[in-house]
């Protein structure tokens, strides 16, 4: 697999959030998960997002690198 061309930022735009690096940050610090919760499964997202980021490790889209780093940042915070 290649290396994305997307960055965390952009991801964070693909699911209608703010992407600047101070609100990942926020974001990353106040929605961490338990490891029982798979990233795509998280109560906090809406069915769009929830929906994408289940697609994109689905189907191991040029995205899957970036949600499998949200997912280890998002389970590292608990």
């Amino acid at each position: 697999m290649q290396a994305p061309v997307h960055d965390l930022s952009l991801l964070f735009e693909q699911l209608g959030l703010k992407s600047d690096s101070a609100s990942i940050n926020t974001f990353i610090t106040s929605h961490s998960l338990p490891d029982h919760v798979v990233v795509n499964e998280a109560p906090f997202w809406n069915s769009a997002q929830a929906s994408m980021l289940k697609e994109a490790l689905q189907f191991d889209a040029d995205w899957a690198l970036l949600v499998d780093q949200l997912n280890e940042r998002l389970h590292t915070q608990h």
